[in-house]
């Protein structure tokens, strides 16, 4: 199993809970973006540098997750694509995307896409807070466990 991160917008906060779970069950991370990251301390944590355009990260992602592999990405297309490719998803809020949900997700998206470029709806998502930090771990331990188990 590999934990993949969409890294060009996850939170740091999540970033690290993802670490400190990686470095207790000694999984293997892999964070993928657009753009450079730095070193990181252990050498279960690799970064992958994509060039290209605005969804090569994603498509890196898409192309390289196996089934049985987790990804923690807030990006709903990619999480259909992680879905389909018999891998799991989790945003960076806490949300757990499976073959049960990912497809209602996604038209959910999809209708408040429509929505904000039609001007009625504005904004998006709130700050990264204590509450996502707290509902990310607890899933993420959740599903991690329930992935070893059947790995």
């Amino acid at each position: 199993m590999i934990i993949w991160i969409d890294a060009d917008a996850c939170p740091r906060l999540a970033r690290e809970i993802v670490f400190k779970a990686a470095e207790r069950l000694q999984l293997p991370v892999c964070l993928v973006a657009n753009q450079p990251m730095g070193r990181h301390h252990s050498p279960l944590i690799t970064s992958v540098h994509v060039h290209g355009g605005f969804d090569a990260a994603d498509d890196h992602i898409a192309q390289q997750v196996a089934p049985g592999d987790l990804v923690i990405t807030a990006d709903i297309p990619l999480a259909a694509r992680i879905v389909s490719a018999g891998a799991l998803a989790i945003d960076p809020r806490g949300d757990l995307y499976d073959a049960s949900n990912v497809n209602e997700r996604l038209s959910m998206r999809d209708l408040l896409a429509d929505l904000r470029n039609d001007g009625l709806v504005a904004g998006g998502p709130p700050p990264f807070g204590a509450n996502d930090r707290k509902r990310f771990a607890a899933t993420l331990d959740r599903t991690l466990t329930r992935l070893i188990r059947l790995g």
